[in-house]
């Protein structure tokens, strides 16, 4: 289950934006126009718990069967570095359950089909702890 998070509060993506004119109407099932929208969302779903909108927005080609988001690290921060046709560069901050903070820094590579982003794979491009 989803947590619950305000509408009128900054939206996790660090957007700057609310939730609720930033990432809630794609939770809700509006298609993300643009890839860095789609990250965004996906982020703010990571945050929020939302494994079935990470599911549901990850190529079928390269989705896991299960994702478990409940036990897992939480989401902190993120920092698009560059957003250019079907790829978004940025770094992730986390808490690991730990309580050891973490960083990566990632290239996603996004698809379009049936008119709806999705994220297709990503490499590591600095992953770094600190």
């Amino acid at each position: 289950m989803p947590l619950a998070f305000p509408p009128f509060k900054p939206c996790p993506c660090g957007s700057g934006r609310s939730y609720a004119a930033c990432c809630q109407p794609a939770h809700a099932g509006r298609p993300a126009a643009t890839p860095e929208m789609l990250m965004r969302s996906r982020y703010a779903a990571y945050f929020l718990q939302d494994a079935a909108y990470v599911l549901a927005t990850w190529h079928p080609d390269t989705r896991p069967e299960s994702l478990d988001l409940q036990n897992g690290p939480r989401y902190v921060g993120l920092k698009i570095h560059e957003a250019h046709a079907d790829q978004v560069e940025f770094t992730v901050r986390l808490k690991l359950p730990s309580g050891a903070p973490h960083r990566f820094r990632e290239r996603s590579r996004f698809v379009q089909e049936g008119g709806e982003w999705l994220y297709l794979d990503g490499e590591l491009v600095s992953p770094k702890t600190f």
